[in-house]
């Protein structure tokens, strides 16, 4: 693999922007190699000739030379140039300084040669590239630093607070040590000092010969607030909860894993920078090897060697504290064990297994076969013209299409999965998986073909659309095998043992339950997007009532269903179920406005309630009719539909921008294709007047069943959420992105006084 393509798959997808810019620097050689290949330049051919020979004849005397030895770094051991073979000289100066203290200029000495100008252009964007570098580095350093400090306030508190909640004797014996923190002349203590245990002069019994710490802390933090539920919550609402200690082992336990997973954000933050140091350090390298080699000259030992003596490599602060981080981590949380510290710490990368990819090209092709068995079998039987079709949609056709409406949005995640990754949209970071967890593609793929199989094969064993002459019923058996399929696929998405992605189903039902209680807990940004799916699964969660009705009121063995179709109750129930989706999204809008995150989301939520009218009367509409419902109906849905289709393509995709850098797009793109996006905007229309055919009576026509129409037009649904969701996370990174946003912020356990806080 070729450097540029190595280095730009090991950036920080979020920090893309502060690295060196390899690609662009290469551009700018590639047109010196042009100057310098020109024919008609006889300076040109001399340059371009004479290496050649020189560099085969340095290769013969090189065989002959002294061995310089394997660690001398950019050329240090090599001989002092003569001042008229220097290329280039280095100076600093306070004009645009770095964040080191000093700028960096490249004073490039052969300019007035022909094609110099080239290579001065060059350098510039090297210099500008260096300090760019140089700055973000330093400011990044700065920031872990500040958060390394407040880590280690954090780890006092928590210590302390263990002490007075499990060992009460040590605890008095620690009550009169002061802490480090109250005094004024330790202001310049090195972050996570916490894990210095140096010998104090006078030892106590109770602390067997180490340096307890102090219990002073504790009376001047408070917690902040635990484990949020929504018992808290109302609590919260109802009257102001105190946070003061209460030295009970909940608080501990609560609080060491706040603690502890601020500890691995803060470590893989330093892991980020030490590599971000590492890989700019390698590219400046490469990128000056490469002007030598183009250029014939030997401008890189001067050039590296600033880079060797700069702030980047001569910085050691992030090397220390991620030393210090994980002695502390190891230590504190893990009791010494280094094995298992390490391991949380440094979670080992994701191996691709390759029975994975076999399965799903098993399934795909079981699939298929099962799919060609099911028309076949239905022309060789002439079903679609058997008496008893009619019945069949109206009854086994709404329990399979449940099963379809799923797989299908199970492929289209995959396909976004499949498209994030490949253009390095940080999905598992925005989502806030735990590392190593996260499912590609593949894995997704494998789900929804498995899944499929499963279905098709009911499917085919349910085909029977007649009665049978002797028992005038249908086989108990094939008929209850939906219901079934609906009981494995729930228990196995709550089953607690270690498999079929235990972490992924405990993520899933956690945002779930979120959902249900909404707004009794923080919204972020997983919750709301499971919501936004099932806004577009309405279909499926009607399917799924009359799942309950078919199998507890009606009579299964003889495809009787009359009673849910004739029922007002569950008509009722028809129309609430739809609006529950948007109901969630209103209440979760509620709550990210109560706490003041974004103000836009009164409009937000204002959408999703004209969304709930729209789908009202659309429903009732197709219940009663009459003409005045109709018109009601197609107006609702239009106004839902503008709103709808403005906020996706505008809000949510940052689309539609006129000034921006790409015409009526946004600034920054992903796709190398700007046609993409709109077409994806066009598709956002015309699928999201799917509801047309409800006001427009298309489900009357003779030629397709009405609930087959209505599973259409359920999927096109379904394709345009994955559409949307593609933009939506797209949208989302790069927000990211402008913030160098590539760690969670995990909330802190403890809050210190200000006073405390400032000393």
């Amino acid at each position: 693999m070729k450097f540029g393509k190595e280095f730009d798959s090991q950036m920080v997808p979020e920090w893309r922007e502060a690295y060196m810019n390899y690609n662009y620097l290469k551009i700018l050689l590639k047109q010196v190699l042009v100057f310098h290949r020109r024919p008609e330049n006889d300076h040109a051919k001399t340059r371009t000739v004479a290496p050649s020979k020189a560099a085969s004849l340095k290769r013969r005397v090189s065989l002959f030379r002294a061995f310089s030895g394997l660690t001398s770094k950019y050329g240090n051991n090599s001989p002092k140039k003569d001042s008229e073979d220097e290329v280039i000289l280095m100076q600093t100066g306070d004009e645009e300084q770095g964040e080191d203290g000093r700028s960096y200029q490249t004073i490039f000495l052969r300019s007035s040669e022909e094609g110099g100008d080239l290579e001065l252009v060059f350098f510039r964007g090297l210099d500008h590239e260096f300090n760019k570098v140089i700055g973000f580095y330093k400011s990044k350093v700065e920031e872990v630093v500040k958060e390394a400090e407040e880590l280690s306030k954090q780890m006092e508190a928590l210590i302390a607070l263990r002490i007075k909640v499990n060992n009460p004797s040590a605890a008095a014996a620690a009550a009169v040590t002061p802490s480090p923190f109250m005094n004024e002349g330790n202001t310049g203590s090195y972050p996570l000092e916490v894990i210095h245990e140096e010998q104090q002069e006078k030892r106590s019994e109770v602390t067997k010969g180490h340096k307890m710490a102090s219990l002073e802390v504790l009376n001047h933090v408070k917690i902040n607030a635990t484990t949020e539920t929504p018992l808290s919550t109302m609590k919260n609402v109802f009257k102001s909860l105190n946070f003061d200690l209460h030295f009970n082992k909940n608080e501990v336990r609560e609080a060491q894993e706040k603690l502890k997973q601020a500890f691995i954000e803060f470590h893989e933050k330093l892991r980020f920078l030490k590599n971000y140091a590492f890989l700019n350090q390698l590219a400046f390298s490469k990128i000056m090897k490469k002007y030598d080699k183009i250029t014939s000259r030997n401008a890189s030992d001067a050039y590296l060697q600033m880079v060797e003596e700069s702030y980047l490599s001569q910085s050691d602060e992030v090397s220390k504290l991620i030393e210090r981080v994980e002695a502390a981590f190891v230590k504190h949380f893990y009791n010494g064990n280094r094995h298992q510290g390490m391991n949380t710490l440094r979670p080992k990368a994701k191996r691709e297994k390759h029975r994975i990819t076999f399965f799903v090209g098993c399934f795909f092709g079981f699939s298929l076969a099962l799919m060609i068995a099911i028309i076949v079998s239905v022309h060789a039987r002439d079903l679609l013209k058997s008496e008893g079709r009619t019945q069949y949609m109206n009854t086994i056709f709404p329990l399979y299409s449940m099963f379809g409406f799923l797989v299908l949005h199970i492929l289209m995640y995959s396909g976004n999965v499949y498209f994030w990754t490949r253009y390095r949209v940080n999905y598992s970071f925005i989502f806030g998986f735990k590392p190593g967890t996260e499912l590609g593609f593949k894995e997704v793929l494998l789900l929804g073909s498995g899944l499929s199989v499963v279905t098709l094969a009911a499917v085919l064993s349910n085909l029977e659309m007649e009665l049978d002459p002797e028992t005038k019923s249908y086989k108990a058996i094939t008929e209850l095998l939906p219901l079934v399929l609906v009981i494995a696929v729930i228990l196995i998405t709550i089953c607690p043992f270690d498999i079929f992605y235990r972490a992924n189903r405990f993520f899933l039902l956690v945002c779930l339950w979120h959902c249900i209680c909404a707004p009794l807990y923080a919204v972020t940004l997983p919750d709301f997007f499971l919501a936004d799916q099932f806004t577009s699964q309405v279909q499926l969660l009607r399917n799924l009532q009359f799942y309950v009705c078919y199998y507890g009121w009606g009579d299964f063995k003889t495809r009787d269903a009359e009673q849910c179709n004739n029922s007002e109750v569950y008509d009722v129930l028809f129309i609430i179920i739809a609006v529950i989706p948007y109901w969630i999204r209103v209440l979760q809008c509620i709550r990210r406005l109560c706490d003041g995150r974004d103000s836009t989301q009164a409009l937000n939520g204002l959408k999703y309630f004209s969304t709930i009218a729209a789908v009202v009367t659309r429903t009732i509409y197709s219940q009663r009719r009459g003409i005045t419902l109709k018109i009601i109906s197609a107006s609702t849905s239009g106004v839902a539909t503008i709103f709808s289709t403005y906020w996706d393509i505008v809000m949510d995709w940052g689309l539609l921008c006129k000034d921006s850098e790409n015409p009526w797009l946004r600034d920054k793109l992903i796709l190398p294709h700007r046609s993409i996006y709109f077409i994806a905007m066009v598709l956002n229309v015309i699928l999201r007047l799917a509801w047309m055919q409800t006001v427009m009576d298309f489900h009357e026509a003779p030629f397709l069943h009405r609930n087959a129409l209505i599973a259409i037009v359920a999927s096109l649904e379904i394709i345009r959420r994955g559409i949307w969701n593609f933009f939506r996370l797209e949208n989302e990174h790069l927000n990211n992105v402008g913030k160098f946003r590539a760690v969670k912020s995990v909330p802190l356990p403890f809050s210190y006084e200000d006073g405390y806080k400032n000393l």
